[in-house]
């Protein structure tokens, strides 16, 4: 298993030899002093750059847009999806040339899940060949799970008022929409995701990122291990989870079990832990896409350990750091590797005092990173302010479409 294991203590700067009297010494390079003054006054200049620059600004010098037709069969929208390697596209009503939505990697597992539940395995490989986009919400609402909001912003809006949409609708993306000006249609544009903001920042903060020298212990990014678990209760299996609240599973777990995880907490990925504690792995939603790509779909029934013989060469690893490790690092990592979440584990503080190395302490998603870096209300900013940035409403679209 390929690991990084982000630095906790930064490089030693390299000395600079005096040349004579008679010349200047270079500027000092030593970080400046940890202090909490100095982390909120970063803070406050990212959050001054983003209000100054639009989504326009963070689009990158080439891309490439998919849109999916909401007529089109399932299979050949995931087929569609994999073979350009993205887990996402913006969704087209051609009846009413309207935007309609986004297909995630999430709705096709709570598709997943309604066959599981609900057929055999002809059944579902025979439907899946005609189920179309467009009722894929009916099988979200059979289920009994949340549908997501419609939501999207014009290009011109503010990267930081972009950013507190993503934050307080728990979206992962953000649409971005104008209009054509002779047809007066929807255009859809790009799509800012999470990775793509903090990319952002972490490219044109450089000198901010290196005053975010406070561990994430202290800053509380992240979901851990309660110290305080709830009662167990025999009738809700939740409660004599070992590492609450955070959802685990052994090599031994069946992938539907997994998935199940997957649909009911809304999640993307489950840390793989051994008798220890240990992480030894992560189980993604885009594992399970790849064994439903390959039409495995009773390979749902494998467990943990023989779906990763499946997956891809090419998975990146296991991106994992300790809670002794900074924000700045963790941003710093954002602009060289595509990173969607870190493992929390226990590292060398923690076995000193008799833990164990390598042991699951939390998990930290992109959504963590970026509320803290927005924040509920900024520093040096008014209530009132907030309020007013609130006021000014995303695109909320009308439930036409797919929802």
């Amino acid at each position: 298993m390929n690991t990084t294991l982000l630095p906790s203590v930064a490089p030693s700067p390299k000395t600079l030899k005096r040349k004579g009297s008679t010349r200047r010494r270079a500027p000092s390079h030593i970080p400046p002093p940890q202090s909490q003054e100095t982390h909120d006054a970063a803070l406050h200049a990212i959050r001054n750059l983003l209000k100054g620059r639009t989504s326009y600004d963070a689009f990158p010098v080439s891309f490439r847009l998919i849109v999916l037709d909401t007529k089109l069969n399932v299979k050949k929208a995931l087929q569609c999806l994999l073979l350009n390697g993205v887990v996402s596209a913006p969704l087209w009503n051609s009846e009413k040339s309207k935007f309609a939505g986004m297909l995630t990697v999430l709705d096709i597992i709570h598709l997943i899940q309604y066959y599981y539940d609900t057929a055999n395995y002809e059944a579902a490989a025979a439907d899946v060949e005609t189920f179309r986009l467009e009722s894929i919400r009916d099988i979200e609402r059979s289920l009994g799970v949340a549908t997501p909001p419609m939501l999207a912003e014009h290009p011109n809006s503010t990267l930081y008022k972009a950013a507190r949409v993503l934050i307080q609708t728990h979206a992962r993306r953000l649409p971005l929409l104008d209009y054509d000006t002779e047809t007066g249609h929807e255009v859809i544009v790009s799509v800012l995701t999470q990775y793509r903001l903090l990319k952002f920042i972490s490219i044109n903060c450089t000198r901010e990122i290196q005053q975010l020298h406070l561990s994430l212990r202290k800053l509380k990014i992240g979901t851990y291990v309660s110290s305080n678990p709830p009662p167990p209760d025999p009738e809700n299996p939740e409660t004599q989870n070992p590492y609450y609240p955070i959802a685990t599973a052994t090599l031994d777990t069946p992938v539907f079990d997994v998935v199940h995880m997957f649909s009911e907490r809304a999640i993307s990925a489950v840390p793989i832990i051994d008798q220890d504690g240990v992480v030894v792995n992560l189980y993604e939603t885009v594992d399970v896409i790849t064994l439903v790509r390959l039409g495995a779909y009773q390979s749902l029934d494998l467990t943990i350990s023989e779906a990763l013989n499946q997956r891809s060469p090419d998975f990146p690893g296991v991106v994992i750091c300790t809670a002794g490790d900074s924000l700045g690092t963790l941003l710093e990592l954002i602009k060289k590797r595509r990173v969607h979440r870190l493992v929390v584990v226990e590292g060398d503080e923690e076995e000193k005092k008799g833990g164990k190395k390598g042991r699951l302490l939390g998990i930290i998603t992109l959504s963590d990173v970026l509320r803290y870096v927005i924040g509920e209300v900024g520093i040096g900013e008014s209530v009132e302010e907030i309020a007013a940035l609130s006021a000014a409403p995303s695109t909320l679209l009308s439930p036409d479409g797919i929802s």
